[in-house]
């Protein structure tokens, strides 16, 4: 960070601020307008918190050689704008006219990096290539994914809208690493944008075109930067457009003779989806996985400090060793690291956010017993879908991490999404014991809620 990020970052602060307050009506109700300011500010929080952690605690990262490649693109504008916007359209190829600046960047032909680093750019040119300001971008772009996916969620369940608020914005790690000038902000927010566009496209299809637009920009986002990420999800997402399609039949018969084909139907669209997106990427093709994953996680695990390192198992390069893995990838992405193992102030953060989710799952599991939580995720789609993707994502980036270091950056797509189905899951079951004890005014104050669940 220079001098003029002391000076230009509170004006442009205010700016962002004054975007937010002018948009807030428009994309807000009663029941979400409270959460939209502090969702933001947690969010501006966190993009000026990592870049501080960067340059005084790491002393260097990712972050910073974004910002250094973004310098260069910069420079490139200040000499010459046609230059600067060959160099913002390029796709890795040399030439005399930006060859100058193109061989003083490490990443110019890797493509995620270098998306990167163009939206990036964009956000310079109207802040005199200021990194926290740029940042403050980035934390923007997050927040309106996030919102919509909070958006999402609580159309689903609305009386459950202040623990659903703490799963999507208030996770340390979410906002933290999910805010500043990193991949991962714009993977959050173009995440969001997908889950949005999933289930008022697909399933109850309202807002149809503006779904449509937000879900297909999310998806492209996401396969630029990190397509496991959309690997992940359209397995269960459609998955869970097929359920809940099934369960609008009103044939009782004809839905029970449907369940399972479209349940195969589901799995195989989400299985094609997944190979051909990656069908040829020697980095996530399906086929090469389990290679691609042995390399990725002993590299990550020789990179380390000393003391984060964690060890699931033998991975031999084949899909089995993966499913063989897999129980422990699962309880290391979920519930590591644990309290005793954390190492540093960021991996206390990652640990007491895991001791979070060891706790929700416990006490839900001992209050309402296995059978029965296993019959409310049957009974509600979005709890299949939910913990669906977790499992699927919670397996891929704990057996591709190899140390809690770059694990605790790597499973954030997938924290709001456990914990929003922890809690809409501890609401179901205490849903009749509510009944019981609810009195008028609260029943009235319930129908409220669904009406304002409405946001659109």
């Amino acid at each position: 960070m220079e001098l003029k990020d002391l000076f230009l970052t509170p004006l442009y602060l205010g700016l962002f601020y004054a975007l937010a307050f002018a948009l807030r009506k428009r994309f807000t109700n009663p029941l979400t307008k409270k959460y939209f300011i502090p969702a933001l500010s947690v969010k501006f929080l966190g993009a000026i918190g990592l870049g501080l952690i960067f340059q005084f605690y790491y002393s260097g990262g990712d972050t910073y050689n974004y910002y250094n490649h973004v310098k260069v693109v910069y420079q490139a504008f200040t000499d010459s704008p046609a230059i600067g916007l060959k160099l913002l359209f390029s796709h890795g190829e040399f030439d005399p006219v930006t060859s100058k600046y193109a061989g003083m960047m490490e990443w110019y032909r890797s493509p995620t990096e270098f998306f990167v680093i163009k939206i990036a750019t964009l956000f310079a040119l109207i802040s005199f290539n200021t990194y926290t300001v740029i940042a403050l971008g980035f934390a923007f772009i997050s927040f309106s994914g996030m919102w919509a996916m909070y958006v999402t969620f609580i159309r689903i369940y609305p009386l459950a809208y202040k623990k659903l608020a703490v799963a999507v914005f208030f996770l340390p790690s979410v906002f933290f690493w999910g805010s500043g000038l990193m991949k991962d902000s714009i993977c959050m927010g173009a995440l969001g944008w997908v889950f949005y566009g999933f289930y008022h496209g697909l399933i109850i299809r309202k807002s149809i075109l503006s779904a449509v637009i937000m879900g297909f920009i999310g998806m492209y986002v996401i396969m630029t930067v990190k397509v496991y990420i959309l690997l992940s999800f359209l397995p269960p997402a459609l998955f869970w457009v097929f359920t809940e399609n099934n369960q609008r039949i009103k044939s009782a018969a004809l839905r029970t003779f449907l369940k399972p084909v479209f349940l195969l139907v589901g799995v195989a669209a989400g299985y094609l989806g997944a190979t051909n997106l990656t069908a040829g990427d020697e980095r996530y093709d399906v086929e090469k996985i389990g290679e691609r994953s042995k390399i990725t996680r002993d590299y990550l695990t020789t990179q380390v400090v000393s003391g984060s390192v964690y060890n699931i198992g033998e991975l031999d390069g084949s899909i089995g060793s993966i499913i063989k893995v897999a129980p422990q990838a699962i309880i290391v992405s979920l519930y590591r690291p644990f309290l005793f193992e954390a190492r540093n102030p960021v991996m206390l953060l990652s640990a007491l956010e895991a001791t979070l989710f060891i706790y929700l799952t416990v006490t839900l599991l001992y209050k309402t017993g296995i059978v029965r939580s296993l019959k409310l995720i049957a009974s509600k789609p979005i709890l299949w879908f939910s913990f669906l993707f977790a499992i699927i994502f919670s397996i891929g980036v704990g057996v591709n991490s190899g140390n809690f270091g770059t694990l605790v950056r790597y499973k954030i797509p997938l924290m709001p999404f456990y914990l929003s189905g922890l809690y809409i899951m501890q609401f179901m079951a205490a849903a009749p014991r509510r009944k019981q004890a609810v009195n008028p005014a609260q029943l009235k104050r319930a129908r409220k809620l669904g009406q304002f669940a409405t946001t659109e």
